[in-house]
């Protein structure tokens, strides 16, 4: 079972994603660092190509973390199994059902589209208890992933200035690149691993990912101007 991405499967194709925290990182961790390479071609100095995604993914913080994380939130992980093999068990012979009377083709409509209504409420609730249980995984990752975040950006100007690059581009944006004389994912992985060789895997009680405090403080910001002003004191005459 993947650490960075825990999907558990419902009978009959039904799903219930638990926890799949930055995908893009999973997608790209074993990816090559750089775009499609062409031969030939004139190099462009100051130009360099880093793909920040993959980056993270093999930095020595993230998958120190990820290996810890089967350990210190195995209670979690084997909760939600246990929890997800008896929603399959309680899904499954609905699920038969329905398909059998829908192919049989005696029920009416009315019927199945209950049968079916039931099944994905089964399965909306069951996805929202699994995540539930797997909260503090979700927390811990993006916890993981801030701190590397927090460091990135210095490693980026650091790797840089070393390479006398001025303009750096993601490989997404470009079509092909010659050879390796661009890529800079290497350099900043230095960088990277030895501004954060390792990086906290619990966070602290309360604490919540950048996103939400963010948006917290756009609610609270907006509030603020939202409200209105104390209407002033006439002046009072003697």
């Amino acid at each position: 079972m993947s650490t960075m991405t825990k999907t558990v499967a419902l009978a009959a194709g039904l799903a219930l994603a638990t926890v799949a925290a930055q995908p893009a990182l999973a997608a790209k961790k074993d990816a090559a660092p750089a775009a499609a390479s062409a031969s030939g071609g004139t190099i462009v100095q100051g130009l360099g190509v880093a793909s920040f995604d993959a980056i993270i993914a093999n930095s020595n913080a993230y998958k120190a973390a990820e290996t810890q994380r089967q350990t210190t939130y195995k209670a979690q992980f084997d909760q939600a199994q246990a929890r997800n093999t008896a929603l399959n068990a309680q899904i499954k012979p609905l699920v038969d059902k329905f398909n059998a009377d829908r192919q049989g083709g005696k029920v009416a409509q009315a019927a199945l589209e209950q049968q079916a209504g039931s099944i994905q409420q089964l399965q909306e609730s069951g996805k929202a208890e699994l995540q539930r249980i797997l909260q503090p995984v979700g927390l811990s990752q993006a916890y993981v992933n801030e701190q590397i975040e927090d460091k990135l950006n210095d490693a980026v100007k650091a790797a840089m200035g070393k390479k006398g690059v001025s303009i750096l581009i993601s490989p997404d944006a470009i079509l092909a690149v010659n050879g390796g004389a661009y890529n800079l994912n290497q350099d900043i992985l230095n960088e990277l691993n030895t501004a954060l060789p390792s990086a906290q895997l619990v966070p602290p009680a309360g604490w919540e990912p950048r996103q939400v405090r963010e948006q917290r403080a756009q609610a609270q910001a907006a509030q603020g101007q939202a409200a209105p002003a104390a209407p002033a004191t006439a002046p009072t005459g003697r």
